[in-house]
């Protein structure tokens, strides 16, 4: 499985935020023609490959993945540098030089306005024109859309991560729930059914929804409501957008009706980590999780005394429509700036991310969910009958994710602060606090341009 999460990227992004912002002086030194590269791409040559993957299961798919592109273009070879960190990838960047990156991948999707705006990674718009490749046909929407900012399209899908809902099937049986909840109604009276009480704690939890858990986040609930986190003059809408208010009032009713606050975070204080063998959801004490596809995978490996059952999370009462969509993020790969080979990049980035037996083999063995929408549907995809349910969420039209911003994630992180505050009951007024946040928001986005 993967050993990055988007929780871990999106820790990554304070760091990025800050060296990423030295990288707007590259866009002086190097700039970006329209074309974006000279080099002659049918010429014998070596670029450089980083990437952050590092366990021995993913290095060896990312070497098999390599060792296929250079049989396919015999005379681009690529010299491949695993397990680098985004901090040591944006020194990198900065730098340049023979030994820097010329094509990178990176988990912190949340970062690609920082490397659009600073000019840290090229447009390759140009080059998917003179591909005669299309874009928005080729990627599902909600990939497509969190692979540029402000019309740069600087990087592009390499994987993608969808959420659902996973749930303890034999709870389900035992609480005489037939089938899981379609609408937040719907999940409110079944996560208080498969609550059972034990002392001042619980013997079960229907689902832990404090912000603090595991992948429960702001954005991640608030993508059901298919939010839109900007006005279209780039400022915060999340005091005017009512589906933030249905998020966040959601969420706290959820507090409310398992236990309150304090009675949840002192039962999360007991549980295991979210990587652990003892993951809540793992031991049966937490019977249904909201996560992503990767999950399956660790709560099969450590033989769970209950069937585990898989579906998208529920949307809002008044989007019964929409059911099946989630939240999408992934793993993105982009060319630098800096480098001289820009035209011999392109073919092994468009191999990889493009080239649907490519992204296949590739999903197979990292099991991310394809980034390609005829990879989606590839009959030579490998998996457990219930990953299909990630594959659906991912090629959903309705399905959502957080926008690029100028200074990277830190919105959603003054967003999830805010969360922080409301359902501890140290903020009480969500319309003030809303307004609140989405001011700070617009400072911080000021101050970044």
């Amino acid at each position: 499985m993967p050993s990055r999460t988007p929780a871990v990227a999106r820790k990554t992004a304070f760091a990025l935020t800050a060296a990423a912002s030295s990288l707007a002086l590259l866009t002086a030194c190097t700039g970006q023609s329209s074309s974006g590269a000279d080099d002659d791409a049918s010429a014998n040559t070596t670029i450089n490959f980083w990437h952050g993957w590092s366990s021995a299961s993913e290095v060896a798919a990312v070497k098999s993945l390599v060792a296929d592109f250079e049989k396919t273009h015999p005379n681009i070879h690529v010299n491949v540098v695993g397990n680098m960190t985004d901090d040591k990838v944006n020194q990198a960047l900065r730098g340049g030089g023979d030994k820097a990156p010329d094509v990178i991948s990176s988990f912190t999707t949340n970062n690609v306005g920082k490397f659009c705006s600073s000019g840290a990674l090229i447009d390759l718009n140009p080059f998917f024109k003179k591909a005669g490749i299309d874009p928005e046909t080729t990627f599902p929407k909600a990939m497509n859309e969190y692979t540029q900012f402000d019309g740069n399209r600087c990087t592009v899908p390499l994987l993608g991560d969808a959420y659902g809902l996973y749930y303890n099937k034999t709870a389900f049986e035992k609480a005489g729930i037939t089938s899981p909840p379609k609408t937040w109604s719907e999940f409110r009276a079944v996560a208080k059914k498969l609550t059972i009480a034990k002392g001042d704690g619980y013997q079960q939890l229907g689902f832990m929804p404090d912000y603090h858990g595991w992948e429960t986040t702001t954005e991640h609930y608030a993508a059901q409501f298919s939010p839109q986190y900007f006005t279209s003059d780039g400022k915060s809408n999340i005091a005017k957008d009512p589906a933030f208010t249905q998020a966040f009032t959601l969420q706290k009713n959820l507090v409310d009706d398992l236990g309150g606050f304090q009675k949840l975070e002192k039962y999360r204080a007991t549980l295991g980590d979210e990587w652990g063998d003892k993951h809540p959801f793992h031991t049966g004490q937490v019977a249904m999780q909201l996560d992503g596809e990767w999950r399956l995978g660790m709560a099969l490996a450590t033989k769970p005394k209950f069937d585990i059952g898989v579906a998208p999370l529920p949307v809002p009462d008044d989007q019964a429509a929409q059911y099946g969509k989630g939240y999408i993020t992934g793993t993105i790969a982009g060319i630098a700036s800096t480098s001289k080979k820009q035209n011999a990049a392109w073919e092994f980035v468009k191999y990889i991310t493009t080239d649907t037996d490519a992204v296949v083999n590739f999903s197979n063995a990292i099991h991310n969910v394809p980034s390609t929408l005829t990879a989606l549907k590839s009959p030579k995809l490998k998996y457990d009958p219930r990953f299909k349910t990630f594959l659906d969420i991912a090629a959903n039209p309705d399905s959502t994710t957080s926008p690029a911003s100028i200074n990277g994630g830190v919105y959603l992180t003054t967003i999830q602060n805010f969360g922080y505050d409301y359902e501890s009951g140290k903020a009480k007024d969500l319309k003030a606090g809303l307004a609140a946040t989405a001011k700070q928001i617009d400072t911080d986005i000021a101050q970044a341009q």
